[in-house]
């Protein structure tokens, strides 16, 4: 019998909302987006969401907290991305919830890494709504790097916050020693900015002040300006640190930090689906679900099986920055997996519907 090997990218989903008008939680569309948010003088907490996805629907309870709690204080939003792809897309969301604070930079939101209970998102965006306040009292923004004002992707480090910030943390980071007097460091500073940006979600980017913070500076041996570390994930120590022995340019530190975090970062695990608890567990809150349909076990032996197990393994390997979801599926088990044929189905009758129009 001839063999068939199938793989689907799944990126569809339902389009109805998760918020009402009962809610505190405002719906934000690319009809209100720019007048209510990124053209207003307010703080804001916006949620990318799909209607489909498991980890947003779980959600909804700690985020319609959140808005309550920060109701005139903070305000707090959600897109339906699924539905309004454009939004999601000028955002550079790649996964669902994809959770931003806009701050002071409104084309410049902050990404919302930690836990998501409605006191530390509430926290988060406190923090920011405490920066704005701080500028405007001219205290400075609190995020500064070769002496200048940088993205808030730059994290302000101190004497006091360094080692738990960087040190007790699980992730890696890059961090900068800079003066403020330092011409190199400010010539550094647009740079690691715009680093610190493209490297959002996969190593954390810091600066520190050695000559404000000298304890830090001392205790990592800084003699000269610019000097850039890099600490691994996991929890560190002193003994750990590796020197940046990279280029100055932002494509240069990128290009290290890529190398770094594929070192770490683990392949997504391969899942066999035998229910819909299965898929849903391996492809919600990823952009990309591959599906493979493998030949049933009477058709292809267990060498056979195995070669096509190993050559998708390899290609969760060799894609593993990206971070997929990947399942396979054995021919024939359509019946258990109604859920995920009714969307196959859909797709093709979309092809074909994209393909009747050309």
């Amino acid at each position: 019998m001839k063999q068939y090997f199938l793989i689907f990218a799944v990126l569809f989903g339902l389009s109805s909302g998760m918020y009402t008008s009962r809610d505190d939680v405002i719906e934000l569309t690319p009809s209100n987006f720019d007048k209510l948010v990124t053209k207003s003088n307010e703080v804001w907490v916006v949620e990318f969401y799909a209607p489909w996805c498991g980890h947003c629907q779980q959600l909804v309870k700690e985020y319609n907290k959140l808005a309550t709690a920060l109701k005139g204080i903070v305000k707090v939003g959600a897109v339906n991305a699924d539905e309004h792809k454009s939004l999601g897309g000028q955002f550079s969301v790649r996964g669902f919830p994809t959770i931003k604070i806009f701050g002071a930079d409104k084309n410049s939101p902050i990404d919302f890494n930690g836990q998501r209970t409605a006191s530390a998102m509430a926290d988060s965006a406190l923090a920011e709504a405490k920066k704005i306040v701080n500028k405007r009292l001219g205290g400075g923004s609190g995020s500064s790097s070769g002496g200048s004002n940088s993205k808030d992707d730059v994290i302000e480090l101190t004497d006091d916050n360094f080692d738990k910030l960087v040190l007790n943390s699980d992730e890696p980071w890059l961090v900068e020693f800079f003066a403020p007097w330092c011409g190199h460091c400010k010539n550094l500073a647009p740079q690691w900015a715009k680093a610190a940006s493209e490297l959002k979600g996969k190593i954390k980017m810091g600066a520190l002040d050695a000559t404000v913070h000298q304890s830090k500076a001392a205790e990592y041996g800084i003699r000269g300006y610019p000097t850039i570390k890099f600490f691994p994930a996991g929890k560190k120590s002193k003994s750990d640190v590796q020197e940046y022995d990279g280029g100055r340019q932002a494509s240069d530190i990128v290009s290290w930090g890529l190398d770094k975090y594929e070192d770490i970062v683990e392949a997504p695990e391969l899942y066999e689906v035998t229910d819909e608890k299965t898929f849903n567990k391996a492809c919600d809150g990823v952009s990309i679900c591959v599906v493979s349909v493998l030949p049933h076990i009477l058709d292809c032996d267990a060498n056979c099986r195995n070669k096509y197990l190993d050559t998708l393994k390899e290609m969760g390997e060799k894609y593993k920055k990206k971070q997929w979801g990947w399942i396979w599926s054995e021919a024939g088990f359509k019946l258990t997996l109604k859920k995920l044929w009714k969307w196959v189905d859909l797709v093709i009758q979309q092809w074909q519907l994209l393909a009747s129009k050309k």
